[in-house]
């Protein structure tokens, strides 16, 4: 794991960087204050909270999330059962806390999401909920939806259920403290069984053509001692997707019991068009890593090693292939559409529901659905609705993220202009193997690459920024380039290449 820690001149730039977030959160209109009739709903929701009479506290859940999580939507219990398993997949119970039609209720539909700003998250739910009684934490009483699921020796689904109980997590752990467990040799069973289990779902995966992209997130991070940010660079723990892997599996599950009850809302997204197909064959072959159609996008995607500078712009110019996702909400008769085309089969969101709205009315309906209840009418009626707001409230995270990490790039080179850097090329200015241009559209928002000649995006190792620079560039090379501008208001960054 490569930590990229912020320079010095950014601690010099915080009152800017101060001023540069306080300007953010206006130029994209996010949510302020939670409105004070919402917070009282809360408060009175927690207060006269009745907890579900099924009683799972012996059940030995925990979590595995960030360090610093504190809203923690998922718990975990696994154990063997015959040739196969047992998994055990406690979701917080957020309904529980939100009376449809109340100002909590309308106050979440504004928002739609959690969004994660540099200087303070900005939560779906008062923190009441989402921090204290409704998140899972360790050593404390709470509802959940919990799904119990039957898997085989291979790790496929043979059963599955899911209703409300009670349950008591053990442990909060972290993903590098999980991580740390199961190479030492000192993970308790249910992590030992997790990376089992994730192993043979992630080969599941693979059967069934779901692809995922293995490219380093990039967090910001502020500094323990308050005084700055930094940018956090590295590829994800094994143990994150193994654990992801559950998630998707309760979320593929969610989506089959919606599809045979013929009401519900699902996270679609289409197959790559052939034109995007081919000319990331196109690149590929370019790069050095040709990809030749025999085995899925998605098995050729997991072989890429983001730390060879030639795979890593395979990589970003792999996201062109992860395009058009959407929700599609149906009631009473099933859609053409159904499939996620990234995970390879119909999935719906329903893990995060302290974090995402939709998530709570897709809990709702599949508890009823399981349980021979009535689906209640307000869920109904709320399908129509969803994905205009989950597909605003996901626009404008998307625009969030980007705009944050843009002006901490800019506040950690603001200093620099005018130094040179190695840097590798992410998306070239320069056609690839004569089949055209190999800039694919995934710039920065640095800038507003109208300048006179060609361009193109390319990452600095040390400080890891991303931006564009100009000159003939071609992808995955390794190039010296210079830096020309870094404004922390603007966020604009821009290099030129040196020949």
């Amino acid at each position: 794991m490569s930590h990229h820690r912020i320079a010095p001149n950014v601690d010099d730039s915080s009152d800017q960087l101060a001023a540069a977030f306080a300007a953010l959160r206006t130029e994209l209109e996010l949510p302020g204050d939670y409105p004070v009739d919402a917070v009282r709903e809360a408060r009175d929701a927690v207060e006269s909270l009745r907890l579900p009479d099924r009683d799972l506290k012996h059940v030995p859940f925990l979590t595995i999330d960030p360090a610093t999580s504190t809203d923690l939507d998922q718990a975990l219990f696994i154990d063997r059962a015959g040739e196969g398993y047992k998994v055990l997949y406690a979701i917080a119970d957020v309904p529980s806390f939100v009376a449809p039609g109340g100002a909590l209720d309308a106050e979440t539909r504004h928002r739609g999401q959690t969004f994660y700003a540099p200087d303070g998250r900005i939560p779906l739910h008062p923190e009441i909920i989402s921090e204290n009684a409704g998140s899972l934490l360790a050593d404390q009483d709470c509802g959940a939806f919990v799904w119990d699921f039957d898997l085989d020796a291979n790790a496929e689904v043979v059963s599955v259920s899911v209703a409300r109980a009670t349950v008591r997590s053990r442990a909060k752990l972290s993903y590098k403290g999980a991580q740390q467990q199961i190479d030492d040799g000192s993970a308790p069973p249910v992590l030992q069984l997790l990376k089992e289990v994730g192993l043979k779902r992630v080969e599941l995966e693979r059967l069934r053509g779901g692809a995922s992209l293995n490219m380093p997130e990039q967090e910001i991070v502020q500094a323990t001692d308050g005084g700055g940010y930094r940018i956090v660079a590295a590829p994800s723990l094994p143990v994150e997707d193994w654990n992801a892997q559950i998630s998707l599996m309760t979320g593929m599950a969610a989506a089959r019991l919606m599809l045979d009850g013929k009401v519900g809302i699902l996270r679609t997204m289409p197959a790559p068009d052939e034109r995007s197909l081919q000319h990331f064959k196109r690149q590929t072959v370019a790069l050095g890593k040709p990809w030749d159609g025999q085995v899925t996008y998605g098995e050729y995607l997991r072989t890429l090693d983001a730390s060879d500078p030639k795979q890593l712009a395979i990589l970003h110019s792999a996201g062109m292939l992860f395009r058009g996702a959407g929700y599609t909400p149906f009631d009473g008769e099933v859609p053409e559409t159904v499939i996620q085309a990234a995970i390879g089969a119909p999935y719906a969101h329903t893990t995060a529901p302290l974090r995402r709205l939709i998530d709570r009315f897709v809990l709702v309906i599949c508890d009823a659905l399981c349980n021979n209840r009535e689906i209640p009418r307000w869920v109904r009626e709320a399908l129509p609705s969803l994905p205009e707001i989950m597909g605003a409230s996901d626009q404008l995270a998307g625009r969030l993220e980007r705009a944050a990490l843009d002006t901490v790039e800019a506040a950690l080179v603001a200093n620099h202009v005018g130094q040179e850097f190695d840097a590798v090329v992410i998306s070239g200015s320069k056609p690839q193997n004569g089949n055209g241009n190999s800039n694919n559209g995934n710039g920065t928002g640095k800038g507003n690459g109208n300048g006179s000649g060609p361009s193109g995006i390319v990452q600095i190792a040390e400080p890891a920024v991303t931006a564009r620079c100009d000159g003939e560039l071609e992808s995955g090379t390794k190039v010296r380039v210079r830096l020309v501008r870094a404004e922390i208001a603007s966020r604009e960054i821009r290099f030129e290449l040196l020949n």
